[in-house]
């Protein structure tokens, strides 16, 4: 494991101890950063801390946030109907170990939703989430730092949307497992069926097109 291998080369190290009382420092200002955060950010900002740092996100583009609405509607009244847990958009604050992020779409399984409180705003990991492709800045983190953050917390299921080339790709994290499996990519016309949310199948077009989606949801409703 790569944490392992640094810990092992910090150790190796005649400075390893200043070493490491300079990574405990940083971390220290750094929690004092998050906290200041978590101070500021309101629910009229889109922003999140990410390795220290503030990241404030630009407004979107129409068919990211055409996404985002076509596929909460359909997950989230699928969930409902079949009592799995709770679905979150947006402005949802999940907190990690270090960072706090604001995924575009999460899923909550029923267990670990029922002990949510109505005043609550910051939350576990999620078993189920899903990020829209938007900048290339903010593409790289999504591939990056969030798939490796989201698998090392137990996030079951990581979909990464993209709007332009329409696919998903699907990342599953094995049991017991610390980093994702490569991702199945779904093209436009196939079919994607989540591991994490049971029997939530549909067809890739649902999430891009207004009237595959009221047919897909249709077909959910009466199954």
């Amino acid at each position: 494991m790569v944490i392992r291998d640094l810990a092992e080369q910090i150790l190796e190290r005649p400075d390893a101890v200043l070493q490491m009382e300079k990574i405990q420092t940083a971390l220290a200002d750094e929690k004092r950063r998050r906290h200041e955060f978590r101070e500021w950010i309101t629910e009229n900002v889109k922003a999140e801390f990410i390795n220290g740092q503030t990241v404030i996100h630009s407004p979107v583009k129409r068919r990211h946030w055409k996404v985002t609405d076509l596929l909460s509607r359909i997950l989230s009244v699928y969930v409902s109907l079949k009592k799995l847990g709770a679905v979150g958009t947006e402005k949802v604050m999940i907190a990690l170990t270090r960072n706090d992020y604001e995924p575009d779409l999460c899923f909550f399984s029923k267990e670990k939703s029922d002990l949510f409180e109505d005043e609550q705003v910051l939350f576990p990991a999620p078993d189920f989430v899903v990020e829209i492709l938007s900048q290339k800045k903010t593409a790289a983190v999504d591939r990056d730092t969030k798939r490796t953050d989201y698998a090392l917390h137990g996030v079951r299921e990581y979909w990464i949307v993209d709007p332009v080339k329409r696919r998903i790709e699907q990342y599953i994290l094995p049991t017991k497992g610390t980093a994702y499996f490569p991702a199945k990519v779904h093209q436009y016309g196939e079919t994607v069926e989540s591991v994490a949310i049971p029997g939530f199948d549909i067809p890739v077009q649902a999430i891009f097109e207004e009237e595959a989606n009221l047919a897909t949801l249709n077909k959910l409703m009466q199954a």
